[in-house]
């Protein structure tokens, strides 16, 4: 019973923790890779130069990538 409230409560966290993620997320949609707008860089890479600058934390390449795949659809 332990092992399920613990299970449940790590679910949760994970949940909550996901979201706000996601909400801090800078957004590429209608970004021209290596454009002006994009500081002449790839879309993830700017991604990660954006997130970077708003929360002091670089994200990984694939989840960069990751990212900006969700965010066009892709």
């Amino acid at each position: 019973m332990n092992r399920f409230l613990i299970g449940i409560v790590l679910a949760a966290v994970l949940v909550v923790s996901s979201q706000a993620f996601e909400q801090n997320v800078p957004s590429v949609v209608g970004v021209t890779p290596f454009s002006p707008p994009a500081r002449y860089m790839s879309l993830a890479g700017f991604l990660r130069w954006q997130y970077f600058t708003e929360n002091g934390v670089w994200l990984s390449i694939q989840e960069a990538q990751e990212l900006v795949n969700n965010q066009l659809g892709e």
